[in-house]
């Protein structure tokens, strides 16, 4: 593998504190040569917390500024957080006895709350989306008030939003309705992205052969392995030394596609400087 002399980051991660390994997965990346992580808080139900008020975002939130602070200190560039309420969550309060419109209602309100984070500068971005499983109709109507409610804090307070959503590749309706409540579609980053999204911006899972797709068809896009940090799901997805591994193994190849992935397009999506 050859050396990179860029900035390496991966674009959605978990860190756990709590149930899993934490800032020993940012000093793993690191060791492996990343530098640059943005991190999403997990859920609040993997610490324990059943949310039935707007307060009870805070644990998942603090827990996640928390760890970091601990990442910033393990990798040569820094850790940013990114908070939200992931979209399963209306699962869940549905299954309490919630109606869709108070879910969402909820949901928005934990929004609004993580926005509050961004706007005194402990985040940068929100986290918001929809069920990427089968949902009734009332279900998929109060989840996407959610999203254009991520869409209408991010306008307000300046910044990305990222999205978790179904596995399609056509998002440019969403794209759309971002740009009508005031965000640019170039902040809009459909996580957990196949190579061929289009609409909004792609965060491109790490698999191999998908890195050097998106490097060699896409202008603009970035890398992610969306670990997990969950000791009972160790193989779900990628671990943390796979985007270092990626790019060092494609950089000779695809040296200018990949610095743009790794420095440029986050610099552009979430307003911060990609250096060492």
């Amino acid at each position: 593998m050859s050396e990179v002399d860029f900035p390496v980051v991966d674009d959605h991660v978990h860190l756990d504190p709590v149930n899993g390994r934490g800032v020993e997965a940012a000093e793993e990346f690191a060791r492996s040569g990343g530098t640059h992580l943005f991190v999403v808080n997990k859920p609040s139900w993997h610490y324990g917390v059943e949310v039935s008020k707007a307060s009870d975002f805070h644990q998942a939130f603090d827990v996640t500024l928390e760890v970091v602070e601990e990442a910033t200190e393990a990798v040569s560039g820094r850790a940013y957080p990114v908070l939200g309420v992931h979209p399963a969550l209306i699962s869940k309060l549905l299954e309490r006895g919630m109606t869709p419109t108070e879910a969402a209602d909820l949901m928005k309100q934990g929004l609004e709350m993580a926005a509050e984070y961004v706007e005194r500068g402990d985040a940068v971005a929100l986290k918001s989306g929809r069920p990427h499983y089968d949902v009734d109709d009332d279900v998929w109507r109060a989840s996407n008030e959610v999203i254009e409610k991520a869409f209408e804090l991010g306008a307000d307070v300046g910044c990305a939003v990222q999205l978790h959503a179904e596995a399609e590749e056509d998002f440019t309706d969403v794209g759309d309705r971002a740009e009508e409540l005031g965000m640019s579609r170039d902040r809009v980053v459909k996580h957990y992205s196949s190579p061929g999204v289009e609409g909004v911006e792609a965060s491109v899972m790490a698999r191999s052969e998908w890195v050097e797709e998106a490097a060699e068809n896409r202008s603009r896009f970035m890398l992610e392995t969306d670990f997990l940090d969950d000791p009972d799901r160790p193989g779900a997805v990628l671990g943390p030394r796979t985007v270092p591994r990626r790019v060092k193994a494609l950089v000779d190849d695809h040296r200018d596609a990949l610095l743009q992935a790794n420095v440029d397009t986050p610099e552009d999506v979430y307003g911060v400087e990609i250096e060492l």
